[in-house]
């Protein structure tokens, strides 16, 4: 292009331009009344509409999900929510759109005419028809539920308020009535509130329909239909001899056990979809309970049961998943003293779980999700899942009852949700201490008196133990000297073996053992270890009071602060319990009484160590059920008192005399000697073989 060319083309330009500028506007007047009402479209991207395949899809989702029009002989079908009212018969549509109270006709909203809305109403109608379309796409015959009213229907008995929402069909509140909550955000409110499990949105048990895409409960509203006082259906009619539902009873009197049926009617007949999977989205907020938010916390997980086998449970600490590719027949959410427990007739085929912590938030300790399936979902069979859902407290002759009750071919296992320790602990407590605290709390209702009593029980059954433990430190007692003889006789490590003869020779001689007095301590411990896991368990004990004592299952601070202890808090807590406080007094006391009773010279050191052991302790216990420690108490309170009368009836010149009767009885050597001088002999010979090889050299 040359210089003459360009010149001419902007010339061209700059008299277009001019021409523009100076060129005079002309102004078209509007009637007024449509001056009203139409505003100017400033360009064509104002309107908005359906392309042909949205419309072609928009008249087969009508025509496939929607209901039958009875006066329109055409054979047109209805489809309705809260925003869209249309028909079509496989060809056109018709109908109306609604935008907040302002209903449009369709045919209106498809031209757009201007002339009936603004261009903004054009648009959204537009856009609230392809909405529509992709919910009887998605939805299928459940699109018309996807709006509605939210409303509450209550189920109750004597033991659990219950209410159910029509918004996603399922249990929104659950209230125990029989137990008080013991926590409250703000301390200086004294109030007795009903323990609720969840509230508020605080639970969603969601159900996703096994479609070609699954659709969740959570998503639809729910038509309520009473069947009984008792039993409850959440429909959802998706023709007038065809519903899906969820069917909730709840029998009368003490029950906790809430019984969860899909059924169905006719669904077969509407319904084509080869999705077999019936999928559940369960999730819960964790809301405290209890005064004392780091032991709850600790006594708080997801718990699960394989089928036919054992439980597990997430970590009670931190954050944790687990994704189990095998048959879960039970999830239950799990508080110190209260559970949800889904449980499933036909096993959960895959689970996943989720448990996350709520460290900073007043109100709640955790968060628990829960995604699992039931396979083999069965579109013609009435009643395709049952469940079993618990809500209550853990409480070990309600979870044993519900064991082999709820699901009959094998042991739930429900009992598990109480921590009792392993093995031999467990067994104690499940077969001789529950036993002995539920007959006793069944006639004496201060639960204080109950500890007493009980502890009293168990130190009479302990009590040939423990005199024949005193017996032999009475023994070993009188041999003290005897025994600092030898030590003094055969010095160091060279005399080691020598030093332990004797020592054998003597005991033997006199009739004792040095393990005779470990080794009935050691018979208690069992004892000792299944009390320290029963106690804090025991919902009995939630709330009843006894002496300074509010609450025997928790913690009877007598002071506290705000401030926390590094490395200490964790364990103590921000408070000092009496009860914690009078134990350890106590046993300091016995510990020196204890000390004084063997009549061993121990090293100074060792000495201190057995002091500190009571403060161990303490800062330990201190952050446990107020009934730990009051049990503790009462324990070493009756062990002093035993001391001290085994000293009045064991006479250390009683026991001279009887080591000497002994003395002079031909002795039988035990399996024990005999092994242990056999071991011995073999050390000897061992030494002289050293000791040649070290000559030779």
């Amino acid at each position: 292009m040359d210089k003459n060319t360009v010149i001419g083309l902007l010339l061209m330009a700059a008299v277009f331009f001019g021409f523009m500028w100076f060129a005079p506007k002309e102004k078209v007047e509007l009637p007024a009344e449509e001056a009203e009402t139409v505003q100017p479209v400033v360009n064509n991207n104002a309107i908005d509409s359906l392309s042909p395949s949205e419309l072609k899809w928009l008249v087969r989702n009508i025509v496939d999900n929607g209901e039958a029009v009875s006066s329109d002989s055409t054979g047109s079908r209805r489809y309705v929510n809260g925003a869209v009212d249309l028909v079509s018969n496989g060809t056109t549509v018709s109908g109306t759109v609604r935008i907040d109270s302002v209903v449009f006709n369709w045919e209106d909203v498809a031209h757009a005419d201007l002339s009936k809305m603004t261009a903004a109403q054009q648009r959204k109608a537009i856009e609230i028809v392809r909405q529509a379309s992709e919910s009887m796409g998605r939805y299928g015959k459940f699109a018309p539920f996807l709006a509605g009213t939210d409303s509450i229907i209550k189920l109750e008995n004597e033991v659990i308020a219950l209410q159910l929402s029509t918004k996603s069909g399922t249990v929104t509140r659950a209230e125990l009535k029989k137990y008080d909550t013991e926590y409250t955000p703000d301390e200086t409110k004294k109030r007795k509130e009903k323990v609720v499990i969840f509230e508020n949105g605080t639970n969603s048990l969601q159900f996703l329909i096994p479609l070609s895409q699954e659709i969740s409960t959570a998503d639809l509203y729910f038509e309520p239909r009473e069947i009984t006082d008792s039993t409850v259906l959440m429909a959802l009619p998706i023709a007038e001899d065809a519903y899906w539902g969820l069917e909730y009873t709840l029998p009368r009197g003490d029950s906790y056990v809430i019984g969860v049926k899909v059924v169905q009617k006719n669904m077969d007949y509407y319904i084509e979809s080869n999705n077999r999977n019936l999928g559940i989205d369960w999730s819960q907020q964790l809301i405290r309970q209890e005064k004392g938010k780091m032991f709850e916390e600790r006594n708080s997980a997801l718990y699960y049961k394989y089928a036919g086998g054992s439980v597990e449970h997430l970590s009670e600490s931190k954050n944790d998943t687990e994704d189990r590719q095998a048959k879960i027949r039970w999830i239950g959410f799990k508080n110190q003293f209260f559970s949800s427990v889904l449980i499933s007739d036909r096993p959960f085929n895959t689970a996943d779980f989720q448990s996350q912590m709520l460290k900073d938030h007043p109100y709640f300790l955790k968060k628990f999700n829960t995604q699992a399936t039931v396979n083999d979902y069965d579109w013609h069979s009435p009643n395709p899942a049952n469940f079993s859902w618990f809500i209550g407290p853990n409480l070990y002759p309600l979870l044993s009852s519900l064991d082999n009750h709820t699901v009959a071919d094998e042991d739930l296992k429900l009992t598990r949700l109480i921590p009792l320790g392993w093995s031999v602990f467990r067994w104690i407590n499940t077969g001789v201490i529950i036993p002995i605290f539920n007959f006793l709390g069944s006639f004496i209702s201060n639960y204080g008196i109950v500890i007493l009593i009980m502890t009293i029980f168990i130190k009479i059954v302990l009590f040939p133990l423990t005199y024949k433990s005193y017996r032999s430190q009475a023994v070993m007692r009188v041999l003290q000297p005897q025994v600092k003889e030898i030590n003094e006789k055969y010095p160091g490590q060279q005399n080691a073996l020598t030093r332990q003869q004797k020592m054998m020779a003597l005991y033997s001689k006199a009739g004792a053992s040095p393990m005779s007095g470990c080794l009935p301590m050691l018979l208690q411990m069992p004892i000792l270890f299944a009390l320290f896991t029963f106690f804090p368990s025991a919902i009995e004990l939630r709330g009843q009071s006894f002496l300074w004592a509010h609450d025997l299952a928790a913690p009877d601070a007598i002071i506290s602060w705000s401030g926390n202890i590094p490395l200490i808090t964790n364990y103590f807590g921000n408070h000092i319990s009496l009860f914690c406080l009078l134990m350890t007094i106590t046993n300091i006391v016995y510990t020196r009484i204890n000390m004084q009773s063997s009549g061993s010279n121990q090293m100074p050191g060792m000495k201190w160590m057995m002091y500190l052991m009571p403060i161990f302790f303490m800062i330990f216990f201190n952050n446990y059920a107020s009934g730990l420690s009051y049990y503790y108490f009462l324990s070493l309170l009756i062990t002093i008192a035993q001391t001290y009368a085994f000293r009045y009836v064991i006479k250390e010149e009683d026991v001279k005399k009887k080591m000497a009767e002994n003395a002079k009885k031909p002795r039988k050597k035990s399996g024990f000697m005999a092994r242990l001088e056999e071991m011995q002999k073999q050390q000897q010979a061992m030494l002289r073989e050293q000791q040649k090889k070290a000559q030779r050299r």
